[in-house]
């Protein structure tokens, strides 16, 4: 990675350190990316895994928490944000072969990057998860990418469409294979058996070795989120219609994406786990419906004076996220003596010391996770001062 004027799969949408009323720019887009991103760092690093309130916990299986938002909201984020970092390579002539050559690198860069995170600190190759959060987010870059180069919108809504149909068949009306009827069981389900063919269990999820929440047949709906936010953008940079009637519908639609996304949970059940397709519309429509307000508020009227902590966030989103889940293994690296003489990590320590006397349980877990989005708050905001964003 290298210090630059912009972040990794945040590409030139982001507005950290120029006017926001350039054109083509969305000071909302770096604003929602933010607080996504913060809300990420906020259920990522509680003091205890064991003491979490609901909120911000995830759904055991089926349903939908606030703390189940936040992956999809980024995925839809990057695929807003291809349309205005491709919009201009789209419209040429020549040059796409490059241009495609660039989203290449920055999708395997973003997978060895997760690589990397699972393999720290041990590097253990035999069981190292192969799947994950920035495993997926590259391959959606990378899918998303090319297909906005190379499909109009009209396309891209058919694809969106068909991704969320074929998804539902497989998911339930291909049978397993040495298991029976289709399922949505969390070992037995279509999804779960394929990543086991073909990845391995040494090479899934460690805390079940089974299945995995960012497994490959999943990814498949992913790349759909990655579209909604494409075809959102490209909804939002029509210059034919005002401000308001764009805001308006993008309101109506997400709405309306979340309504059928309801209803298709009736048989194909919410499902982060799975990311079901279901899963897909009623997270879509919150995250169309939560940038139209933000856009409404943030660029159409100027509303800023309360966005610099998320903007702050938002240009070096990959790298708070990229680092966040690494210098906590690097401080319990460092052992000091616990309470009961035995070596303890630095992070542990900390978090025994400063939080756990003074709090209940769940409310130490909930001030650790706290004081961690602030202090990262306070290095970002370093960082944005300086102009410095990392790019990949």
């Amino acid at each position: 990675m290298q210090a630059t004027t912009q972040a990794a799969v945040q590409t030139t949408a982001s507005v950290p350190l120029v006017e926001a009323s350039q054109p083509g720019r969305l000071v909302s887009l770096d604003v929602f990316r933010g607080i996504t991103v913060m809300a990420m760092i906020l259920v990522n690093n509680p003091g205890d895994w064991g003491h979490i309130y609901a909120p911000l916990e995830h759904a055991k299986w089926n349903g939908c928490t606030p703390t189940d938002l936040i992956f999809p909201f980024f995925l839809f984020i990057v695929g807003v944000s291809l349309v205005y970092a491709l919009s201009s390579a789209k419209q040429a002539t020549q040059g796409q072969s490059q241009v495609v050559m660039r989203i290449v690198r920055r999708a395997t860069v973003l997978y060895g990057l997760g690589l990397f995170g699972a393999l720290f600190p041990s590097f253990d190759f035999s069981t190292v998860r192969l799947p994950g959060v920035l495993a997926r987010i590259a391959l959606v870059f990378l899918v998303c990418g090319i297909l906005f180069l190379k499909t109009n919108w009209r396309t891209q809504a058919w694809l969106l469409l068909g991704i969320l149909v074929t998804y539902n068949v497989l998911m339930q009306l291909v049978p397993v294979p040495g298991y029976g009827p289709a399922n949505l069981n969390p070992e037995t389900n279509l999804g779960a058996w394929l990543d086991r063919l073909m990845l391995g269990e040494n090479h899934l999820w460690k805390s079940s070795r089974t299945w995995d929440p960012e497994g490959l047949l999943s990814t498949l709906p992913a790349v759909g989120t990655g579209l909604a936010g494409m075809l959102t953008a490209q909804w939002l940079r029509r210059s034919d219609l005002d401000a308001a009637t764009r805001v308006a519908w993008l309101c109506v639609v997400g709405g309306t994406a979340v309504v059928l996304g309801m209803i298709w949970n009736g048989w194909f059940p919410i499902n982060k786990a799975l990311w079901t397709s279901s899963f897909v519309l009623y997270t879509g429509g919150l995250a169309a419906a939560s940038l139209g307000m933000l856009y409404w508020l943030c660029d159409v009227h100027g509303f800023r004076g309360w966005i610099k902590p998320f903007l702050v966030f938002g240009v070096n989103a990959i790298t708070v996220f990229f680092l966040s889940g690494l210098v906590p293994r690097l401080l319990n690296m460092i052992k000091l003596p616990g309470a009961d003489g035995t070596p303890t990590g630095l992070r542990t320590w900390l978090y025994d010391t400063f939080f756990v006397p003074y709090f209940s349980p769940i409310n130490a877990s909930l001030a650790g996770a706290i004081v961690c989005v602030l202090i990262w708050l306070g290095i970002l905001w370093v960082m944005y001062e300086k102009r410095i964003i990392i790019k990949v």
